[in-house]
């Protein structure tokens, strides 16, 4: 079956042919994965966020996740992080499930992974040299001096090493991103979460920020995860895509096969067409 390409850049313009997939969530297999939820279902009151949801993240990856707005794509960062229990199912990192183990244990975990929320989520009162500085000194027992050489080191990589004494208030939304994302690779995190990184950015710079992104996992390697609603973003950096709709993964796979779907709600999704099974509703 020849699928029609939704977008091109990191995939090139031309068709590509495609097996249809079948839509439903994915087939978990049986091996360790770095990150994997399964079965988890999710409740807030009365609204059924997550129903039961499966899906194993690639390993040494970057794997994007799609939605409508409400359909769970924070809540699962939230759990994958520890910071929320499902209610029902296994949310499993590093091929432990987090709640069999003791909050101290999930805290060891979560040294192992960083997380560039949608605002940068700095401190106001603390200069961006503090900010990245600051997981080092809560959760390692570091030098200063030491402490000094990984954030410069970290900070030249995302190009702020000449505004290390500025403050948040006193740079724009893409420096504070940056700054984030530095902060967020000091402890050399095996997992990297994104949490709408591109949020309240323009193109350009959204732009920019994605290749931050690759540069870094070419550099770094690691478990990426970003949740996002823009499709460039999608597009740009993602070996894996998957899609989630209702509290349940729709579609997971490679990026090229998503972007080259023959699914009516994938290519719907992935186009912004008004027209297939999403409304408004």
């Amino acid at each position: 079956m020849s699928g029609t390409p939704i977008g091109s850049d990191r995939y090139g313009d031309a068709p590509t042919t495609v097996l249809p997939r079948v839509p439903g969530a994915p087939r978990l297999d049986d091996k360790p994965h770095t990150m994997e939820v399964r079965n988890v279902h999710k409740t807030f009151g009365t609204f059924k966020v997550l129903q039961g949801l499966d899906l194993q993240f690639a390993d040494d990856a970057i794997t994007t996740v799609l939605g409508p707005s409400g359909t769970g794509k924070s809540v699962l960062i939230k759990h994958l992080v520890g910071l929320l229990e499902p209610d029902e199912g296994e949310v499993r990192v590093f091929d432990q499930d987090l709640w069999s183990l003791s909050e101290a244990e999930r805290a060891n975990i979560r040294k192992r992974m960083g997380v560039l929320f949608q605002d940068g989520a700095l401190f106001g009162s603390m200069n961006i040299f503090d900010n990245t500085a600051f997981p080092l000194r809560k959760h390692t027992d570091k030098s200063e001096d030491e402490i000094y050489d990984i954030v410069l080191a970290r900070c030249t990589e995302v190009g702020l090493e000449r505004s290390l004494k500025k403050f948040p208030n006193e740079v724009s939304g893409g420096m504070r991103k940056r700054a984030g994302f530095a902060r967020a690779m000091v402890l050399n995190p095996d997992i990297v979460f994104f949490d709408e990184p591109d949020s309240g950015l323009d193109p350009v710079r959204t732009s920019l920020l994605n290749d931050l992104i690759l540069q870094m996992h070419a550099e770094h390697g690691g478990t990426y995860l970003l949740v996002t609603h823009d499709i460039r973003t999608a597009r740009k950096v993602s070996d894996y895509v998957g899609l989630i709709w209702k509290g349940k993964v729709v579609h997971y796979g490679e990026a090229e096969e998503a972007f080259h779907s023959p699914d009516p709600f994938v290519r719907q999704f992935l186009a912004g067409d008004s027209a297939g099974p999403l409304g408004m509703d």
